[in-house]
């Protein structure tokens, strides 16, 4: 998992920092604010950990944490802090933090957290399909092709889904035609049509014309 650590002080970013990569994550540290805007611009992580008192602000944490979910971030977010006081743990809760674990705390106890966060991203992974710039949620059946979100009707999104499922696999447009539309049609026709459809709503690339029938155009 690709991890964000945003923690000011050394000699707690070092250890939590080595433990986590002793796990197997790939976890990138920022010392401010300003490093882990950047960071975030770069890459979306997993998982952000975020400490609340950054050099910028009293509050750096949760203005990072509110800015990321303004700007979409779905990922957890695990707020660790000296601050345990029940306004600050409940403002953490209201900013999109997932968990909340006060200095000092115990590694242990922090990395348990982490998994416990992981396996909810890792759920959510479970139900999404990457093939090159084209993802699909297939829990929401929402597309998104080079991090844009689309619109399909329907059989657009169930032609497109079957493609990428099984994306070496060629379909002719009678196996299309049964499987999408069922007794609903009989002129495989519509499936000439649905192609071109989703070829004008997300890139030409998307479905390939090949001996056969159709096959995902993109690379996996």
């Amino acid at each position: 998992m690709r991890l964000l650590l945003v923690e000011d002080e050394p000699n707690i970013a070092r250890p939590v920092l080595r433990a986590l990569e002793a796990q197997g994550h790939q976890v990138r540290h920022a010392p401010d604010l300003t490093t882990a805007r950047a960071l975030l611009a770069e890459a979306e992580p997993d998982l952000m950990i975020l400490d609340v008192r950054l050099p910028e602000s009293e509050d750096g944490g949760f203005i990072l944490a509110r800015e990321a979910r303004t700007a979409g971030y779905k990922g957890p977010i695990l707020f660790m802090t000296a601050r345990d006081a029940l306004a600050d743990r409940v403002m953490g809760l209201d900013e999109g933090g997932d968990d909340y674990v006060v200095k000092p705390f115990d590694l242990p106890e922090l990395l348990a957290r982490v998994r416990a966060l992981l396996r909810r991203v890792s759920e959510v992974k479970q139900s999404r399909v990457q093939r090159g710039p084209l993802e699909l949620d297939l829990a929401q059946r929402s597309v998104r092709w080079e991090g844009r979100a689309v619109e399909l009707s329907p059989r657009e999104y169930a032609l497109l889904e079957r493609l990428a499922l099984f994306p070496g696999r060629v379909y002719s447009p009678e196996e299309l035609l049964d499987l999408i539309w069922g007794e609903e049609a009989s002129d495989t026709g519509v499936v000439k049509v649905c192609v071109h459809h989703l070829r004008n709503k997300l890139d030409s690339r998307v479905v390939r014309t090949v001996p056969g029938g159709y096959r995902l155009g993109v690379e996996p």
